[in-house]
């Protein structure tokens, strides 16, 4: 493997000046940092970010952890953290927990091996233990999608109470007189906090929720288990005229099993979806949805991490950022109930 010492030896120069030309290039006389650069690339050298980091005393590695690396919704929280993370000469490990907390301690504990600069992520463990137990290894993070009430830490999310209530109030000045309400695993908090909205529209028109919710539960949030889903909603009597589900992939497999047994959104059902990910407008029905800011989501999460890790980290304060979420409105819920 070629070595520091490699290049100063091709170069003619002493290592530390090889070190400047790595580090502090500004410090070095062009015509020196033309030939130890020239050096470097004859020679392949690539420094050891291991033994940089050693000297430093910290990483230039942040770790993103989130739910799901198939939907759309966290590859745009990722570019956000992403580019933030690059601005600020840092890069991202962008890492998938698959909903699962088992999953999610196995990751923590190799983040905190690696002793990476500090974590990006959505918990799937929504007791907090997993966190928990990280902070004892002194580690920065920042939650991303969600509040952990017991966790210490920043957090970035959305009020999705408020989204899901934005969904049911457009449902309703449609004309529907009740909803379908079509989760993921209701140990997550979205799912919660959405299922929370729909019961506040509804009280707000005067429904009672054991007369206009129904909820059904999937067991993942994907199209798969949105297809799901959809056969048992075609399966209810009376047949719902309004579904909301919990994310947009649900909302996707819905659509697919109501299309197939030749149901027509949305004359017959009025869907809507939640996030806003880039497949919805392509849908074969333009799916209407509440759109989630996940760009800027993960872009703030990640200015929270590196103001926490970076110079200013003595007069860091934890902060606790909740960001509005606005309705999309398509083809999908706009039957002629309104």
């Amino acid at each position: 493997m070629v070595g520091i010492k490699d290049v100063a030896r091709a170069a003619g120069v002493s290592v530390g000046t090889v070190s400047n030309v790595i580090n502090r290039p500004a410090v070095v006389a062009e015509d020196t940092r033309d030939r130890v650069q020239a050096a470097i690339q004859q020679l392949g050298y690539v420094r050891s970010e291991s033994a940089r980091q050693l000297r430093a005393g910290r990483s230039r590695i942040i770790a993103l952890l989130v739910l799901d690396m198939a939907n759309p919704f966290f590859v745009d929280v990722a570019t956000g953290a992403e580019r933030a993370a690059r601005e600020a000469g840092l890069g991202v490990m962008l890492c998938n927990s698959a909903q699962s907390p088992a999953e999610e301690a196995d990751y923590l504990s190799l983040f905190a091996e690696q002793r990476v600069r500090g974590v990006l992520i959505t918990p799937a463990d929504t007791t907090g233990g997993n966190l928990a137990e990280f902070q004892r290894h002194g580690i920065a993070y920042v939650s991303v999608d969600r509040v952990v009430p017991s966790a210490e830490g920043c957090s970035v999310s959305v009020d999705d109470v408020a989204g899901g209530a934005l969904a049911a109030r457009h449902l309703l000045e449609r004309g529907h007189d009740g909803i379908v309400y079509v989760s993921g695993p209701m140990h997550l908090n979205q799912c919660q906090d959405r299922r929370a909205g729909v019961v506040t529209a509804l009280r707000e028109a005067g429904l009672a929720e054991e007369d206009a919710l129904r909820h059904i539960e999937a067991e993942r949030l994907d199209v798969a288990a949105g297809r799901d889903a959809g056969a048992r909603l075609l399966g209810m009597s009376p047949r719902p005229s309004a579904v909301f589900c919990a994310n947009d992939l649900l909302a996707l497999g819905v659509l697919q099993a109501l299309y197939g047994a030749g149901v027509s959104v949305p004359d017959e059902v009025a869907l809507v979806g939640y996030d806003d990910i880039v497949f919805a407008a392509a849908a074969a029905v333009p799916l209407t949805s509440v759109r989630q800011p996940a760009y800027r989501m993960g872009r703030a999460a990640a200015d929270l991490l590196i103001e926490e890790t970076g110079e200013r980290a003595e007069s860091h304060e934890h902060q606790r950022i909740v960001l509005q979420p606005e309705l999309v409105v398509r083809e999908s819920s706009m039957s002629g109930r309104g």
